[in-house]
């Protein structure tokens, strides 16, 4: 006898972020009449990554050719840039600098140029002098001006492609159970005692995604080990034109401190990258021992503090050190002082760990029965966002 089963949606996804709103939106786009449900523990949308970020679009001049990062922040950049414009989301194509403040950062910034016109970005090499055409207070041996950069609201972003993808989006919505199976599909108990049933399911739970990986049965083979970045907003905002950034340590997926006006007209400096104590763990003072233990116990974890401990003990000071901060700071804004930084709101992002204390550099979709999990999709997810939905949707669709 055959049970005949009721669904609630075709496509259950997990998680109410800027890549969780857009999977659904690509999926009733890509495939009219498809029911999408989306699941969010948040009372709104975009609560976590997707509305603690610096607000830039980033160009992908930094990402590996011919990387999903790479392809999707290319493609996603434009892509967002008409999305905003389409909709009277606040934006602009501000452009940014890349700035060498040390001469053993002449060699990577060279790097970057070449990165970027691999990549297909328009790039201009700037001298010291030629600095000042575009930020008067910022001071270097050698920049690069990248133009495809901006910045935008990323959270009304999110509001736009929850209300254009017609989904049922439930707030306030957490998953504390999964039952997978492969020839019916998915059953998901919420906190609330009530059961949704779909027939793919797709994880894109952020900063929990591997915990949801697992309850479906699925072994995701990687952790995510939360890192949170730090903010302080300029009191000074006239010193800063646009958006000013460090040349990167090609070793970590962290840009390092950076100036960046947003769409307000504020301007955000930061952020470090301190481990969190708590997957949501936004201040030294908010620690869940059970996540913390999860994290302790991944053997990633270690091998990354034992490799990078160096890069780690100055990231700490700068968190704990406010004048350690200004001196980072300072290396490319002279003028600026202690009085001028304002603390304001931190982020933490989900950054994937393999077993071995490999930081996961690229963005990580993996498949299993009846589930598309997200499990790696840290900064330029945002920007990226429009082409990582529609990849997402296209396999859940495939799974259908």
């Amino acid at each position: 006898m055959r049970v005949r089963i009721t669904y609630d949606c075709d496509v259950l996804v997990i998680g109410g972020g800027i890549v969780g709103l857009s999977t659904a939106y690509a999926i009733t786009r890509a495939a009219p009449g498809t029911r999408v449900t989306v699941l969010e523990k948040e009372p709104g949308p975009a609560r976590h990554q997707t509305g603690r970020n610096s607000g830039v679009i980033h160009s992908g001049i930094y990402y590996r050719p011919g990387s999903l990062k790479a392809r999707y922040a290319v493609r996603g950049a434009a892509e967002m840039v008409k999305f905003c414009a389409e909709y009277g989301i606040p934006h602009a194509v501000t452009g940014k600098l890349i700035v060498a403040t040390d001469r053993a950062e002449l060699p990577r910034l060279h790097a970057l140029v070449q990165r970027g016109r691999e990549n297909g970005i328009p790039v201009r090499e700037l001298g010291a002098s030629q600095i000042a055409e575009y930020e008067p207070e910022v001071r270097g041996l050698a920049a690069i001006h990248v133009g495809t950069t901006g910045i935008c609201d990323f959270v009304a972003v999110a509001r736009q492609l929850a209300h254009g993808s017609g989904a049922e989006i439930r707030y306030g919505t957490r998953v504390v159970r999964v039952d997978r199976r492969p020839e019916r599909g998915v059953a998901v108990l919420t906190a609330a005692g009530d059961v949704v049933r779909g027939r793919v399911l797709v994880n894109c739970a952020g900063l929990q995604c591997d915990e949801i990986a697992r309850l479906t049965g699925d072994d995701p083979d990687m952790r995510i080990v939360p890192f949170r970045g730090e903010y302080y907003e300029l009191a000074r905002p006239e010193l800063v034109r646009g958006l000013v950034y460090p040349v990167p340590d090609p070793a970590f997926p962290f840009l390092g401190v950076h100036l960046t006006r947003g769409i307000d007209g504020g301007v955000h400096v930061g952020p470090n990258a301190v481990p969190a104590l708590a997957r949501e763990g936004y201040g030294w003072g908010t620690v869940r021992p059970r996540e913390l233990g999860s994290t302790l116990a991944w053997p990633g974890s270690w091998r990354i503090a034992r490799r990078h401990w160096r890069y780690g003990a100055g990231e700490l000071r700068r968190s704990l050190s406010k004048r350690a901060f200004t001196e980072a700071v300072g290396r490319l804004l002279p003028g600026v002082s202690e009085p001028d930084l304002v603390p304001t709101a931190a982020g933490v992002r989900a950054q994937a760990v393999l077993r071995d204390g490999t930081l996961v550099d690229d963005f990580l979709i993996r498949e299993g029965a009846r589930t598309v999990h997200v499990l790696n999709a840290p900064s330029p997810a945002a920007t990226a966002s429009l082409p990582i939905g529609r990849e997402v949707a296209r396999r859940a669709l495939s799974a259908l």
